[in-house]
């Protein structure tokens, strides 16, 4: 039924994505039917259709230099095509349109565009995606009124505020507005669509409430009119722990708080603009955010009611941060210092974010977003602010925040996340007085990692109950999704049988092996392969590597003479020995087999100068930065112990030559399970240049660490993109051989440890199962959270009802080998499976609390 008078306002308000095309206003008129079906009145707001303002940006800088007939013909064209789409008249925006022509030309002609011509100019997005919606909801069979918003919200002054904000930011009070109310009450039946992003000044100019505004109008209009709800339409399912375009693994928030809203938003979350929360908070409205696409989900509901849970609720970062630090001794004790250095700020209408003081600075930071910061305001910054104190200006900063009730209770957690942050420069540490945010300032360029990382830290173990729904990767990804068939999918028959008659066992495929080694054989760049067998040393896995062709890469000397005794005719020359803080026998008995032999410090040379004279010799240097899934994958680094720091290589080069040595190869190894393709190239690129200072090298070392897909959903490496980015380097020094020591890649997938299901568990709402293996046979979870797929394999195919921690029969806490798995009610008996296994498993396996040895069984 529709409404009548006296019926519940709701505002819905729906972005660019959500307005686009045919099937998405298909989604706006069904939302609108149902609400108007729950008895309320619909006012429906709307953003420009997605990339429009985009476009509008790019039409301002190109009129001022006469050359913006193209782009309008583009902004023509799209909404002729949705136009088209939508079954309804062109007409409805091309006085719009004209208007658009009309203010570029201008622009054109005085070579110029201000704040006022620029609002302008930017809200005709929002005018002709509404102006089209509306005539198409009334095609639709919704009676709909297109309403423009200066008519509804008026911006108020604010003091010192310049030309830029007044017109491009401006503030609307959230006041109650009964005049507003009277006027959409005379048609009750009628759906009002309006505008986001837009208002007018008391003067009835056009000003803008900021990019990504339309939230904003939203709230206010639902706080001037009363209403009884507000929902926020995007393409996502709500609000999450993290970005979940960014972190696949982040879970939604299924119920938040204003206050944790409003730190989540303001913090990074792009998915609700941050002056979206308080109109709602101040007058009680709830909010709720949805994904059009995907109506039926719950999303996240914003109100009054605080949960009492005290854990962080997400992980975020904004990006876009100038950092200022401010130093001088004479602040010490000296009144009315900070008074003066943020008059500053102030007469440059300068918002700040962050403060931290000490007694000779003051640090604080400005989003360059809000500010509209540019090279002027900086300049004219910095000039003032010299008139107290030195001054240091670092741009490209992040924020990453730490967001959760009563911050300061979780501390004692946060321990293991924040080793995260080991390595990487922090300019600026913040808890907020609310007690609700701890945020870091860091390098743009490590935001994204970080955030990553310590949602992998901190939400390792999920939170059970009301607040958290499923993850981004679960939603995208669903149950009914066709997953690729991996080989123990293919043979689970034969292995369970094999699990039956012994577990725990690994067992490794030879096929899986073969297609890897295929992979590799596509980089064309790599001149020789040496199998990191450090991964997996089972004779079998050994012998089928040999017989492919491939070299070997040990690290100690046991590994070297395993080599010898499975294969006594090999070739020495297939095998490099990469020994770390190693004995003195050890490099020797490495020269005696004439094996390549890589140093990767100083001190052996300089300790046993006999032991390498006249010997060649690679250097492993570090190349300043470690890559990979964990700290304890990095081999980079001046906290790593692997290889020459490159300030070292000028007095090791003395003691080179004076023992008659030749470096005839550099190494650099910076990590495991890496996707980036661009990293072994950057490698190369490192050691060719430090290979000027050694006349003899022709090799060069990559190192390993080839990604490997671990989880669903995962993409993997591209080699095809590794070749590419090699084949440069390759160009570039023709006169060097690229090696590479793939480990894991070979092996992983092709692996898999069977175990036997001995105990089902229940503690409360958590569900316990307990297997003959645990980190005795597979320590990769416990040491670094190494995160493996885990299957119930009698139960292949049954239905999930259940969430289950996987643990072994070790006396540790930490004998994990999987939290929260979803699979089938497990029963004792069943065999569990664990993916990925193949690298890092058996050779890393103890007797830990006189455990047996697992065994092996390679099927060819």
């Amino acid at each position: 039924m529709s409404g009548n008078s006296d019926s519940p306002w709701v505002v819905i308000k729906f972005g660019g994505t959500s307005v686009a095309d045919l099937s998405s206003w298909e989604g706006i008129a069904g939302i609108v039917r149902r609400r108007q079906k729950e008895g309320f009145r619909v006012l429906v707001v709307c953003s420009a259709v997605a990339g429009v303002t985009s476009e509008i940006e790019k039409l301002i800088a190109a009129s001022v230099e006469n050359r913006h007939a193209d782009i309008l013909d583009s902004i023509a064209s799209r909404h002729a095509t949705l136009a088209k789409e939508l079954g309804v008249s062109f007409s409805e925006v091309e006085a719009i349109l004209s208007e658009l022509k009309a203010l570029a030309t201008g622009a054109s002609l005085v070579g110029e565009a201000g704040p006022r011509i620029r609002a302008r100019m930017l809200s005709t997005g929002e005018l002709m995606s509404t102006k089209l919606g509306a005539a198409y909801l009334t095609k639709s069979g919704v009676e709909a009124r297109w309403q423009d918003a200066r008519e509804l919200l008026t911006s108020r002054s604010v003091a010192s505020e310049g030309e830029r904000r007044r017109y491009l930011s401006a503030a609307v009070d959230d006041c109650r507005d009964e005049d507003l109310a009277r006027l959409f009450r005379d048609r009750p039946e009628e759906v009002i669509v309006t505008q986001g992003f837009i208002a007018r000044d008391p003067e009835g100019h056009t000003v803008l409430l900021g990019r990504g505004g339309s939230d904003v109008s939203a709230a206010l209009m639902a706080a001037k009119i009363g209403a009884a709800r507000c929902e926020i339409w995007t393409d996502v399912p709500g609000m999450y722990t993290a970005n979940p375009r960014e972190v696949p693994e982040a879970r939604l928030l299924t119920s938040l708080c204003y206050e944790e809203a409003q730190e989540i938003a303001s913090s990074g979350a792009k998915v609700l603009h941050p002056r979206t929360i308080a109109p709602a908070r101040r007058h009680g409205i709830p909010l709720w955010v949805r994904s059009t696409a995907h109506p039926d989900e719950p999303g996240t509901n914003i109100g009054r009611e605080i949960d009492a849970d005290e854990s962080i609720k997400a992980i975020s970062s904004r990006r876009g941060i100038t950092l200022v630090a401010m130093d001088t001794i004479d602040m010490w004790q000296q009144s009315g210092f900070l008074s003066d250095v943020f008059a500053s700020f102030k007469k440059l209408n300068l918002s700040i974010d962050l403060v931290s003081t000490s007694e000779s600075n003051v640090t604080v930071t400005l989003d360059r977003a809000t500010n509209l910061f540019d090279s002027k305001l900086r300049e004219a910054l910095v000039l003032d602010l010299g008139r107290f104190c030195n001054v240091r200006v670092v741009d490209n900063c992040a924020l990453v925040s730490l967001v959760g009730r009563r911050i300061h209770a979780v501390w004692p957690q946060l321990g293991p996340a924040l080793e995260a942050f080991d390595e990487r420069r922090v300019y600026l540490v913040s808890q907020a007085a609310n007690d609700l945010n701890l945020t870091f300032v860091v390098d743009d360029g490590e935001a994204q990692r970080l955030v990553a990382e310590l949602h992998a830290e901190l939400f390792r173990t999920p939170a059970r109950g009301k607040i958290l729904g499923q993850s981004f990767r679960e939603f995208t990804s669903p149950n009914n999704a066709a997953p690729f068939e991996k080989w123990w999918q293919r043979r689970s028959a034969e292995l369970v049988e094999i699990a039956r008659k012994s577990s725990p066992v690994y067992v490794y495929e030879a096929e899986t092996i073969a297609r890897r080694m295929d992979d590799l054989r596509g980089i064309e760049s790599v001149s020789r392969w040496f199998y990191s067998m450090k991964a997996n040393r089972n004779p079998e896995v050994l012998s089928q590597i040999e017989r492919a062709g491939m070299g070997f890469e040990c690290v100690s000397r046991g590994e070297m003479e395993r080599v010898f005794e499975l294969f006594p005719k090999i070739d020495p020359a297939r095998v490099l020995f990469t020994p770390n803080f190693a004995a003195r026998a050890d490099y020797e008995e490495g020269f005696r087999r004439c094996v390549h032999v890589t140093v990767d410090n100083g001190y052996p040379v300089e300790r046993w100068p006999e032991a390498f004279r006249e010997k060649e010799i690679l250097l492993r240097v570090d190349p300043g930065e470690g890559k990979g899934h964990h700290k304890y994958v990095h081999t980079a680094g001046a906290k790593q112990k692997f290889g020459i720091w490159p300030s070292e290589l000028s007095r090791l080069a003395e003691r080179i030559d004076a023992c008659n040595a030749r470096v005839v190869g550099l190494h650099a190894h910076v990590g495991s399970n890496i996707f980036a393709p661009d990293t072994w190239a950057k490698n190369a690129a490192f050691l060719a240049e430090t290979a000027a200072r050694f006349p003899h090298a022709r090799f060069l070392d990559l190192g390993g660490g080839l990604g490997v897909v671990e989880r669903p959903g995962q993409a993997p490496l591209d080699v095809a993109a590794v070749d590419t980015a090699l084949s440069k380097v390759r160009e570039a020094f023709p006169n060097m051989e690229l090696w590479m020591e793939p480990g894991r890649f070979l092996v992983a997938e092709a692996g898999v440890l069977l175990t036997r299901v001995n105990q089902v568990k229940k503690k409360g709402e958590y569900t316990y199962v307990g297997v003959d293996a645990g980190m005795n046979a597979l320590i990769r979870p416990a040491l670094y959270g190494a995160w493996h797929e885990i299957v119930n394999l009698s139960r292949l195919g049954e239905p999930v009802s259940c969430s289950a921690t996987i643990v072994g029969p070790i006396c540790e806490s930490g004998d994990v080998l999987g939290h929260e798995r979803p699979m089938p009610e497990a029963q004792d008996g069943d065999v569990v499976l664990v993916a990925t296994a193949g690298a890092y498993g058996h050779v890393m396996s103890s007797t830990y609390n006189l455990r047996a040895p697992v065994e092996e069984i390679y099927l060819g």
